[in-house]
């Protein structure tokens, strides 16, 4: 059974860093496309950030130079920088596996972990 826990979200100013983690387990992590998403009050659930199995990533324009995501296989976690963060990048932030080939499939999705930037 896939599980993804996320972790890291919190109160941060503008301007301010967090960085998120997101555990994998019940699958080869190594094999996954692993991203982040993420749905502020009020909008549509939209894709932040991916990361393909053989390293490839694709950003959203709104966070790209300002957010990186990485992958540690050993320990099977998938995480997400966020710095300069904005206003606008208060959401939840979901974690994401697809075992499929290829940057934007969905097949299982984490809790989420809620990100607010606020002054």
């Amino acid at each position: 059974q896939v599980q993804l826990v996320e972790s890291g979200g919190g109160l941060v100013q503008p301007g301010g860093s967090l960085r998120l983690s997101c555990a994998a387990s019940g699958s080869i992590f190594s094999r996954n496309t692993m991203g982040w998403y993420r749905q502020a009050p009020g909008k549509q659930r939209e894709l932040v950030a991916v990361m393909a199995n053989v390293g490839s990533t694709h950003y959203a324009d709104s966070v790209k130079g300002r957010f990186t995501i990485s992958r540690d296989n050993a320990v099977n976690t998938v995480y997400l920088q966020m710095n300069s963060l904005k206003l606008e990048d208060t959401a939840v932030y979901y974690c994401t596996e697809y075992q499929g080939d290829g940057l934007y499939g969905v097949d299982y999705w984490g809790k989420g972990t809620l990100v607010t930037v606020s002054s």
